[in-house]
């Protein structure tokens, strides 16, 4: 099957570099490219891509206000967003994973890395860069960041969702917030992957999670793992 990639960046140069790379690959193409976030929105519900290439900062409707409208979409709740970023520790890098962004890349990325994160992203299941992802949030939440997201009154605190985990689902998380793989956390465990892809899942439905890229940094802002900076 081929990974259908939609490219949203203002840099005309970078996209077309992208789409070289990612046309040379056997088993992913090219079906759109969008100068900004309004553009990648559209693209994204008339080509139904797998996966978008979204650059974090663009004129206009920016990387992260696409991807809130990307992942609120319910006809698009396949689509996986990989925000394609230039800064190492930024606010926007957290507030994206939150809206539902799988998760990031470093533009400076070798090609390997980038077509790599294609396909972990069209996977749907492991989170891209875990380790890097889960430094970057615990750097940002340490400096006293939040993630921009506003609380709604009507839903559940963080407290209230944890509540409803089970011991191991708990346990689970940690994990995964720890940057582990499903199969590092079956050994350590001594359970099956399986038995914990099942316990994410399930921690992901209770905490309305979209992928793990969100259970990371629910991790962190409940206050169940807490930042540790080098």
């Amino acid at each position: 099957m081929t990974i259908r990639v939609l490219l949203a960046d203002d840099q005309a140069l970078l996209r077309s570099a992208f789409k070289v790379l990612v046309n040379s690959e056997p088993d992913m193409e090219v079906v759109a490219e969008a100068a900004d976030g309004a553009e990648a929105v559209a693209l994204a519900r008339s080509t139904r891509a797998d996966v978008v290439l979204m650059d974090i900062r663009m004129p206009g409707t920016d990387g992260l206000a696409a991807t809130r409208l990307i992942t609120a979409d319910p006809e698009l709740a396949d689509v996986r967003i990989v925000m394609l970023t230039t800064f190492e520790v930024d606010e926007y890098v957290v507030q994206s994973l939150r809206a539902g962004a799988s998760g990031f890349l470093g533009k400076g990325a070798e090609p390997d890395e980038l077509l790599n994160a294609i396909r972990i992203a069209a996977a749907g299941e492991a989170l891209l860069s875990p380790v890097a992802t889960k430094g970057l949030i615990a750097k940002f939440l340490a400096q006293g960041g939040s993630s921009g997201t506003d609380d709604d009154p009507d839903s559940p605190s963080y407290s209230e969702r944890l509540a409803a985990l089970t011991t191991r689902e708990r346990e689970v998380l940690v994990l995964v917030a720890g940057g582990h793989s499903n199969d590092e956390i079956a050994e350590r465990l001594e359970v099956s992957p399986l038995t914990v892809k099942t316990h994410v899942n399930r921690a992901m439905a209770k905490l309305g999670a979209r992928d793990r890229a969100q259970l990371v940094v629910t991790a962190y802002e409940s206050g169940l793992v807490r930042p540790r900076v080098e």
